[in-house]
């Protein structure tokens, strides 16, 4: 048990891998707040972290207790099987005791990255998630919507988009409390939207003109490749958009709900504050 003075005890270091991204600096943010002592796996990080040089995992894991993984790009990607092998076995070795993986629905890779920390002897907690509200505000959506116009390749599909802070809340409670161990949270917000009605959200929000186009999957890997995109994050968004993105993530599921307690939040409610934050002003 942790002794009154956790101060005094470094029973509380925990590491964000990816403490930079999305979800990552939300939870660092969140962990500061209740100063647990936190160290940021990445690139610019000391010690510096980085997926494609595994040199570097050790001295990252050293004297940590508790890690929350997100792989960059994507489980998906080839080689993220060995990666998470590799660094479960050596978090293992350095004493972690509690793991919390970052994992993607309906993607086959990343349902076997989830079974090799499943596997690892370290007390786990997985958070399946898809795609992030914050995906239009602070990533490659968010040109776009400042043009007023987003083309991707999707038609009528549904996706329960879910808000990046909700995730980060599960995150840490998994990290810092009791009762999340061996719990899998398959989490989404509360609504299936197809993108075309998220852009209407959007430009509500935003109180200008957005308009959303279905364009090809060859139209869109080829406005990337222009773009100076790598090869390796074109394909992997064309998988995303492809195979993932094929229904079989539009049902909603109550992960948020078992791990917090209160419903995700909605997209709506996300579009108006990251409006109100100035995400999408010229």
């Amino acid at each position: 048990m942790h002794s009154m003075n956790r101060k005094t005890q470094q029973t509380d270091n925990t590491l964000v891998i990816g403490g930079t991204g999305k979800t990552g600096r939300r939870v660092v943010e969140r962990l500061k707040t209740r100063e647990v002592p936190v160290r940021i796996g990445s690139r610019a990080g000391a010690p510096p972290f980085d997926w494609e040089e595994p040199a570097t995992w050790e001295a990252v894991l050293r004297g940590m207790v508790n890690v929350y993984v997100t792989f960059y790009p994507d489980l998906a990607v080839p080689g993220a099987v060995e990666a998470i092998r590799t660094f479960t076995a050596l978090a293992q070795h350095s004493g972690v005791q509690r793991l919390v993986l970052l994992s993607g629905r309906g993607e086959e890779e990343a349902q076997k990255c989830e079974q090799v920390v499943q596997q690892s002897g370290i007390e786990w907690t997985i958070l399946r998630v898809s795609w992030f509200c914050q995906n239009f505000s602070e990533a490659f959506l968010q040109e776009m919507v400042l043009g007023g116009e987003v083309f991707l390749p999707v038609g009528e599909v549904k996706e329960p988009f879910i808000d990046a802070d909700d995730i980060a809340e599960v995150a840490v409670a998994a990290l810092t409390g009791a009762g999340h161990a061996g719990k899998l949270y398959e989490m989404t917000g509360p609504a299936p939207l197809t993108f075309a009605e998220a852009v209407q959200e959007i430009a509500k929000a935003a109180g200008r003109e957005i308009r959303y186009v279905q364009i090809s999957h060859d139209d869109f890997a080829a406005g990337m490749k222009e773009q100076g995109v790598p090869t390796e994050i074109v394909s992997l968004t064309s998988y995303l958009f492809t195979t993932v993105l094929d229904g079989r993530n539009s049902e909603i599921t109550d992960g948020i709900q078992r791990a917090l307690g209160r419903k995700p939040r909605d997209f709506a409610q996300y579009a108006r504050d990251a409006a109100a934050a100035g995400a999408w002003r010229e």
